[in-house]
């Protein structure tokens, strides 16, 4: 039995090995939909593999060969899924690129990966690929999807998708042999060959490309399947960007090993009405989408009638009390469960209908913390989200929770097969079969992360609490001391800020300074409708935020933060003295935020130098002159006097004595 099922793995230790099996146990069930002109379009898995080959015999034909690296570009496409799976039968390397990065960032990525091939989605991608000719000349061939303004280009290296297939459906017609030709030619290789190449977001500099072996990823997807039950009959949907490591493994890894069905939504656009369509059973989103969904939904509440409003108000509380207790299969009085059960009918129900979570079996948020309050909202809805800890270079998963075991202030216990130790410096490191092979073509920075034994650095400082769960304070580089010596944490304070829905990013500064002092970017959504509701006229976001009440409604917030923190011993001295609200949005084409939407300190410590200086040198105000790139690509500035508010700290246990009075 121990060698069929040794022979069972070697059959499927590849993405286009368990696409063969795929076609033939599961041939008939959908594996994919894309919404195309208003219309789901579904391919089964035995039509993928018809694709895939297609395409992969017609790449051949133009001559991709083993070891070429293979550029992937544009929105999460069934036709880009499959481009990456046509490479590897070919032994050739996908190396999926941030659709909405300027040519600058993708010149270098392509440039460093010395890509032969890409496989872009429309003109955008094109247009950019040929203005970096120059600096990628390694750059042979272009495959594009949608040929929508492409008719009068030079099409020398340019083809288009249909007909790269046509050339590989014209060669199988020539040849009924081909096909088992095309499969054998991919059956030597194993789990241990490199499968694809993600670069990662760049927060401190140049990104490195993440060599990740097919082990990593399939071992990876199926110890994360396992873990929560999936199979086949899941259904996902495809939206985040492709060339993030969470999108490979959920959207492709796990679909393969699972079996289940991968949606495509039309456009980022439509991404909440497709879901609502599809009602995912397995899905994942960063904190900032489950925080959106909660601000339009608390925003539609507010403009609702009187008697909705209270019926709303109302479930909630029961759901408060106890729907978390409900999920975890916890005690709960009779009455509760009654009045929940109505809830459910009234409220919970067609709240849940109404942003696609009717059948979601399990969600996950992961990337930064997310708000206590907000996390209970959901769950007290009986949606069982969870968060996980993860990184490119695990392949994903190092930690995740485990059904009945949610607690907000953690990133769960080690996920299957996941070592985890914490260092003397208090940094988390891990080890694990997803750990990745190494930088490509940056073995220094390999030797850097990766230890000879295997472990790796996460560069995050963390501990493990009595429970066995993780918990992460910041990154380990991040967290510093201020002048006194108080304990400076910076993402800590950042995140307690985000909680609040009318905050969308924090900056915070204090290490070796006097005091703690952040910059605030305002979510304009949830500000814009507040100010809707009280007749607070503006024309624009920079308007806005510099607006009296909206300093007022901001200062409250920071004021409820270090309330908080007065009352956490470690963090009391890191209370938040000074503040000021950024006239624009950060943004990643400003270079302020990478593509997965982290905040570049370095490069906002140096383009906002005048406003950090006008915090600690007492100013009142400060004015600034800020080059940002529009939408087009054009360049343009904008400037304005910012205002510096002061904030008095509060005094350790000043809550607890209040409530007492």
């Amino acid at each position: 039995m121990a060698g069929l099922a040794d022979v069972a793995a070697r059959d499927a230790d590849t993405f286009p090995k368990i696409l063969l099996r795929n076609a033939r146990d599961l041939g008939n069930r959908t594996a994919m939909r894309e919404k195309d002109l208003g219309i789901w379009q579904s391919w089964t898995w035995a039509e993928v593999l018809e694709e895939t080959r297609a395409l992969s015999l017609g790449l051949k034909d133009l001559g991709m060969t083993a070891g070429d690296k293979v550029a992937i570009v544009g929105s999460n496409r069934p036709r880009l899924y499959w481009s990456m799976v046509a490479a590897q039968a070919l032994g050739a390397v996908p190396v999926p690129v941030y659709a909405d990065s300027v040519a600058e960032e993708m010149a270098f990525v392509l440039g460093h990966a010395e890509v032969r091939f890409a496989v872009v989605e429309d003109q955008e991608q094109v247009d950019k690929l040929l203005s970096m000719q120059e600096q990628v000349p390694s750059l042979r061939t272009v495959v594009y999807d949608e040929p929508r303004g492409l008719r009068g280009y030079d099409h020398t290296h340019l083809h288009d998708f249909t007909s790269v297939q046509e050339r590989g459906r014209a060669i199988q017609k020539s040849d009924p042999a081909v096909a088992k030709a095309w499969e054998d030619g991919f059956a030597p290789y194993d789990g241990s060959d490199l499968a694809v190449i993600l670069y990662t977001s760049g927060t401190t500099g140049r990104p490195k490309g993440v060599m990740l072996s097919f082990d990593n990823l399939i071992v990876s997807a199926r110890n994360g399947n396992a873990f929560d039950k999936l199979d086949e009959t899941e259904e996902v949907l495809a939206y985040l960007p492709m060339a993030w490591i969470g999108d490979h493994v959920f959207s492709l890894a796990q679909a393969y090993t699972a079996g289940y069905c991968v949606n495509c939504p039309e456009s980022l656009d439509t991404v909440d009405l497709d879901r609502l369509e599809i009602a995912p059973t397995y899905f994942f989103a960063p904190p900032r989408v489950f925080e959106a969904l909660l601000t339009r939904i608390m925003v539609r509440m507010e403009d609702a009638g009187r008697l909705k409003k209270r019926m709303f108000d109302f479930f909630m509380d029961v759901a408060r009390r106890s729907g978390e207790k409900i999920l975890n299969r916890e005690p709960v009085p009779v009455s509760d469960r009654i009045l929940y059960a109505l809830g459910e009918i009234l409220v919970y129900g067609p709240l849940k209908n109404r942003i696609g979570f009717t059948r979601l079996k399990v969600g996950y948020t992961a990337g930064e913390a997310i708000g206590p309050e907000i996390f209970r909202f959901y769950r007290s809805l009986g949606l069982n989200l969870k968060q996980l800890y993860g990184q490119t270079e695990a392949s994903v998963y190092i930690t995740l929770q485990p059904d009945g075991e949610i607690y907000g202030d953690t990133v769960g216990k080690p996920a299957p097969q996941v070592e985890l130790k914490i260092a003397d410096n208090g940094e988390v490191l891990y080890r694990s079969p997803g750990v990745f092979i190494g930088y490509y073509k940056n073995d220094e920075a390999t030797r850097t992360t990766k230890t000879g034994d295997g472990w790796v650095h996460t560069g995050d400082a963390g501990f493990i609490a009595d429970n066995g769960h993780l918990k992460i304070i910041d990154r380990a580089k991040d967290v510093g001391r201020l002048n006194d010596g108080s304990l400076f944490a910076p993402k800590y304070i950042e995140n307690k800020l985000k909680f609040f829905p009318n905050i969308k990013e924090v900056v915070a500064f204090g290490h070796e300074r006097d005091f703690t002092a952040v910059f605030i970017n305002i979510d304009l959504t949830a500000v814009g409708s507040w100010a809707e509701r009280n007749n607070v006229n503006y024309a624009s976001y920079q308007e806005l935020a510099a607006h009296p009440d909206v300093y007022r409604m901001i200062e409250s917030h920071v004021d409820q933060v270090n309330r908080d923190l007065a009352n956490e011993p470690m963090m009391a001295g890191a209370q938040i003295r000074r503040f000021l609200i950024l006239h624009k949005e950060l943004d990643a084409d400003d270079g302020e935020l990478t593509r997965t939407q982290k905040v570049r300190r370095s490069f906002i410590a140096e383009r906002y130098a005048p406003l950090i200086e006008g915090l600690y040198d007492g100013s009142r105000s400060r004015h600034v002159r800020t080059e940002v790139t529009f939408e087009d690509g054009r360049v343009g500035a904008i400037e304005a006097t910012i205002e510096i508010r002061d904030m008095t700290p509060h005094v350790a246990g000043e809550r607890m004595r209040e409530a007492a009075e």
